[in-house]
C-alpha cells in the first residue's frame, strides 16, 4: 500500500506540487482518505518517505552504473553525478522552493541526503586520477562545491526566475564540474 500511495503521491505531486491534498491521493487511488492516514500519518511523512525513496532510487541506479564495465571512468562518474530516478524524471523540481518554509523538516532530509553518500562518486575520482583522465585536487573541495550548488538551486527560486528545468541544470552542473577535473 505504501508503495502504490507514493506513486500516486508522484502523479499529483508532479500535476500539482505541493499544493495537492490527502483527498487528491485518495481520489487517484479509489480509496479512502483515512486508508491513507493508517499508512501515514500526516503528509509531512508522506513527503518524508518519497524524499527517502527517491534517493534509494538514486542508489541504486549508482550501484548500476559503478559496475557497468562498457563505461569508462568518466562516463560513469558523469553518470552518478546526474542520476535520476525514472519515476521522478518528469518532476518538475522547481515546485520544491516552497518546500523550505512550509516543510523544513523533509528540506532538511534533502540536505542530509545531498550531504551524504559520496562513497562512488570519491572512489572514481581516485580511479580517474590513478588512470591519468582526471587531475589531482583536493576532492573534499569538490564535494562543498557540488552539494552546495545543488543546495543553493533548491532553496532558491532561480529555476522558477529562469524558467529551467532542474534535470537540465542538474547536467549542466555536471559538464561544468567534470570538464574541470578532466586532464
Amino acid at each position: 500500500m505504501k508503495q502504490k500511495i507514493l506513486e500516486a503521491t508522484i502523479n499529483i505531486f508532479k500535476k500539482k506540487g505541493l499544493k495537492f491534498t490527502m483527498d487528491d491521493i485518495a481520489k487517484e487511488l479509489s480509496i479512502s482518505k483515512k486508508t491513507i492516514y493508517t499508512v501515514f500519518e500526516t503528509k509531512e511523512e508522506l513527503f518524508m518517505f518519497m524524499v527517502d525513496n527517491c534517493f534509494e532510487k538514486i542508489k541504486e541506479s549508482e550501484d548500476k552504473i559503478y559496475v557497468d564495465e562498457s563505461l569508462d571512468t568518466i562516463s560513469k562518474l558523469r553518470a552518478i553525478m546526474s542520476v535520476m530516478p525514472d519515476s521522478y524524471t518528469d518532476i518538475d523540481f522547481r515546485l520544491l522552493y516552497p518546500l523550505r518554509e512550509k516543510y523544513p523538516k523533509v528540506y532538511a532530509r534533502i540536505q542530509e541526503r545531498l550531504e551524504g553518500e559520496w562513497d562512488k562518486t570519491v572512489n572514481l575520482i581516485k580511479q580517474g586520477q590513478e588512470e591519468g583522465v582526471i587531475r589531482e585536487f583536493n576532492i573534499s573541495v569538490f564535494m562543498v562545491m557540488m552539494e552546495a550548488t545543488l543546495e543553493k538551486f533548491l532553496e532558491r527560486d532561480v529555476l522558477i526566475v529562469n524558467n529551467v528545468a532542474y534535470t537540465d541544470v542538474l547536467n549542466q552542473i555536471v559538464d561544468i564540474m567534470i570538464d574541470g577535473i578532466k586532464k
